[in-house]
């Protein structure tokens, strides 16, 4: 994917432009609410009073698969999402412009606050919610538009982990990457393609369903939306688990709230350790934010998880 100009000063000098050109409105207020690892997220008060989100990428062809997985996961869930009001490319820009959904990411610490009644209702809203995706099913795994394997294993194994094991090893070969954590990888690796392989069932999953991206009204904490979605696919179901632990996701429970509604296998807590460290050491090679606790957890998450391994074999 090409590398595009997402910069704060590129992006507020082309917006009102594009939003008069694709929406026939002028753009009042434009106000920066939030940063991903992939793009910047703009609030926009249009001249009719509207409000609307804008999402500039820094790398071209997000805008698309973002909006296909809005579209598909919005009409598999009953959470709100947001709705894709258009699109818009050039050789130096992608931006997706949706509705602006009301209330605050869970990342914000004053939600740590709330009693733990308060929290367990929210973990079970949520997960309510993530499961409707996860009873959606298809015959083969892969991507949303051309799911194409028979098995995950193969799949993960083929799409994720030996190119990122690859591009992580060039870059602690070049000094940008922890050896002791590309040798924790590969030590991971081999117990994972040792684990008997589950018979999993290709389901709809989020992908990136951490606390940054489940919306809550900040008085009643009570769930308003999910939102930004990233590598929705046809997956084994574990494969979305991991996200609800990142961060400060086990705070809320979500994680353990999943598995008391769901039957989970008994390696799940390794394979869910294993996707995770994977995930956040794989961010380098695209260009995403890193940030280093995030990453540093998840690590020691995959370490206590192996330890437990080792232990009872």
């Amino acid at each position: 994917m090409k590398i595009l100009d997402n910069s704060d000063r590129h992006l507020r000098a082309i917006l009102p432009g594009i939003i008069f050109e694709k929406l026939n409105m002028k753009a009042v207020k434009i106000k920066f609410i939030a940063g991903g690892s992939y793009g910047r997220v703009y609030k926009v008060l249009l001249s009719d009073g509207e409000m609307i989100a804008v999402k500039g990428y820094k790398l071209q062809g997000m805008q698309h698969e973002e909006a296909q997985q809005l579209s598909f996961l919005s009409k598999n869930t009953s959470v709100r999402m947001p709705e894709v009001l258009f699109i818009y490319e050039d050789d130096k820009t992608a931006i997706l412009a949706m509705t602006f959904v009301e209330g605050h990411n869970v990342l914000n610490p004053a939600f740590l606050l709330k009693s733990k009644s308060q929290k367990q209702s929210f973990a079970d809203e949520v997960i309510s919610g993530m499961l409707q995706w996860h009873s959606v099913t298809n015959n083969k795994f892969g991507t949303l538009a051309e799911p194409a394997y028979d098995s995950w294993r193969e799949y993960y194994k083929n799409e994720k982990q030996e190119p990122w094991l690859r591009g992580l090893k060039e870059l602690s070969d070049n000094g940008n990457f922890s050896k002791k954590k590309l040798q924790l990888l590969y030590e991971a690796t081999e117990i994972f393609n040792s684990l008997p392989e589950e018979n999993a069932t290709p389901v709809l999953i989020h992908a990136d369903l951490n606390i940054m991206n489940i919306m809550a009204d900040p008085k009643t904490f009570k769930l308003v939306a999910f939102i930004d979605p990233c590598g929705s696919m046809w997956a084994d179901r574990e494969y979305d688990l991991f996200q609800l632990r990142n961060m400060w996701g086990d705070a809320f429970g979500l994680y353990e709230t999943y598995k008391r509604k769901h039957k989970v296998s008994e390696l799940t807590d390794f394979r869910v350790a294993y996707y995770g460290a994977m995930l956040e050491a794989a961010m380098r090679l695209k260009g995403g934010h890193i940030v280093p606790l995030w990453e540093d957890l998840n690590f020691i998450r995959l370490k206590k998880e192996m330890k437990k391994l080792k232990e009872k074999h």
